[in-house]
């Protein structure tokens, strides 16, 4: 019994790191990526039109939010499918 919390409590500890990791990730790219892309699109793209380059960082600062929000949505999804897989063998074993 208690090698089984010891490796509950593992799983749990790697996928709070794994989260605080992602989390890490995503906020080092919302802060990269839209001004990358603004001072890019500025110079390649638009030929020095602000107001679109603005446009495209806007765009491009969205598109980190939704990845973060798919990303989590998945990891919650697999998460949950966990506990439900481990719900009915936990009640077996008590009865």
């Amino acid at each position: 019994m208690s090698e089984q919390a010891a490796v509950g409590k593992v799983n749990t500890n790697l996928a709070a790191r794994t989260t605080l990791i992602k989390l890490f990730i995503f906020s080092v790219s919302l802060g990269i990526v839209p001004i990358s892309s603004y001072f890019g699109s500025l110079k390649y793209v638009w030929n020095g039109n602000a107001t679109f380059a603005a446009i495209t960082a806007v765009v491009s600062a969205n598109v980190v939010l939704v990845a973060y929000i798919i990303s989590s949505l998945l990891d919650d999804r697999q998460t949950a499918s966990v506990i439900s897989e481990k719900t009915p063998l936990e009640a077996k074993k008590k009865q």
